[in-house]
């Protein structure tokens, strides 16, 4: 047994984070932000099945939605690492900024595009694909930005929080997506850009400097510098590309307007319910863990949520009962949250502040395809094995991908310690 000596160090309480201003001003612009993500990507996948649908079968109009993935995927993949490295170099909050008014400009069409009824598949698929440049550069700024607002001790309690918000606008964003859609496509692309708007002012309050140190050398040797670091550090490199591989698999939220629609027959407000019962889950656990941060078992605690994640899946994808489906999706995410909250806390404690943003555009790349790509993925295999079919497909390769990583990195499984 460790002695008293080798005893964690206990992690302030919350009110400490709480008294930090600037840290709580940018976990308000995150709030923001993520209501205006979730609210247009429901937006944005309900309007692209129903234009699909006016001339495709379902499992044609399901690789459509599936297709939105990969669209926003393909300049995460180009721009991540350029991205990492210009959240190195430049000031991290003005990077921020210039990727919310990206946004807003995207909303801003795409609420056009619905008002004036000129939507067309091609359309939806590049302004996707301009969403997902702004994300490119929003991920490592975002996440190398926050360190930079609190002491090292209170890391994993603003990791929680930051977690909390973004969860918390999975759920109230998806259902405020759905009624507003219920209202009409283009309100629910006003209220978007209007909560980018909010983000930016938010953020423009902050005033600890987030400049950070630059290093000597190259941009291409900076960028080189990072993939190393991450590939070194077998820990860091096994819990994101656990996560990557599991999600990319085992994703069905792209493929949830089919089954609001055409499996569970509940229409947008279902859709909506169905869209945040992710995050209720995560949320629940997100609150739990912003009160008590895992301290011990950390890697076997990573591995126990994807593979209830991947359990999750399976039983979702089986369902043909909305309170069923809701319970599946919802320990879905919370699942997903305890794997979310442990690679993040590892990444961010363990990396030097200098080089957090090409860490965590890396983070970035392997999240991007774990999400847009798992959408993609989804997509594809519906057409093959029908959306029912790609779901549970899904769920069971995530349980598989468990298995093989646990083997494979036996480190990540016996790491204990988040500190």
């Amino acid at each position: 047994m460790a002695s008293d000596a080798a005893a964690p160090e206990p992690i302030p309480s919350a009110w400490e984070l709480l008294k930090r201003r600037d840290f709580m001003l940018y976990w308000s612009t995150r709030v923001a932000s993520t209501l205006g993500v979730q609210i247009q990507s429901v937006a944005l996948g309900w309007q692209m099945y129903a234009v699909a649908r006016e001339t495709h079968s379902i499992s044609q109009s399901a690789f459509y939605v599936g297709m939105i993935g990969l669209a926003a995927f393909i300049p995460v993949f180009l721009l991540a690492l350029p991205a990492g490295e210009a959240a190195d170099r430049y000031e991290r909050k003005k990077i921020l900024m210039l990727c919310y008014a990206g946004e807003i400009a995207t909303a801003l069409m795409l609420l056009a595009a619905a008002f004036f009824d000129f939507a067309s598949i091609p359309l939806l698929l590049f302004l996707s694909f301009l969403f997902g440049c702004s994300r490119a550069y929003m991920g490592p700024a975002g996440t190398a930005t926050a360190p930079m607002l609190v002491p090292r001790i209170l890391l994993p309690r603003a990791i929680a929080w930051n977690s909390l918000a973004w969860q918390g606008g999975s759920i109230v964003g998806p259902a405020i997506g759905g009624l507003l859609l219920s209202h009409s496509t283009p309100t629910a692309y006003g209220a978007t850009s209007a909560l980018y708007l909010v983000a930016i002012v938010t953020l423009s309050l902050i005033r600890t400097n987030t400049r950070p140190e630059v290093q000597p050398g190259s941009r291409l040797q900076l960028v080189k510098d990072g993939l190393a670091y991450v590939w070194r550090n077998k820990i860091v490199f096994g819990a994101i590309s656990l996560d990557m591989v599991a999600v990319l698999l085992g994703g069905a939220t792209a493929l949830l307007p089919v089954f609001a629609r055409d499996v569970l027959h509940v229409g947008a407000e279902g859709f909506g319910l169905l869209r945040a019962s992710p995050g209720i889950g995560a949320t629940i656990v997100a609150a739990i863990l912003a009160a008590f941060p895992i301290r011990r078992h950390a890697g076997l605690t990573m591995f126990a949520g994807v593979a209830i994640f991947g359990a999750a899946t399976v039983v979702f994808g089986y369902s043909r009962e909305l309170w069923l489906s809701v319970a599946a999706l919802a320990v879905l995410g919370g699942a997903d949250m305890l794997s979310v909250f442990v690679r993040q806390t590892l990444i961010q404690i363990v990396t030097p502040d200098p080089m957090r943003g090409r860490v965590a555009a890396v983070s970035s790349l392997f999240i991007g395809a774990s999400n847009e790509l798992g959408e993609f993925r989804a997509g594809v295999m519906s057409t093959v094995l029908t959306p029912i079919g790609a779901v549970i497909f899904g769920g069971v390769g995530a349980m598989v991908v468990t298995a093989t990583w646990a083997f494979l990195f036996p480190a990540l499984r016996k790491a204990d310690r988040l500190e």
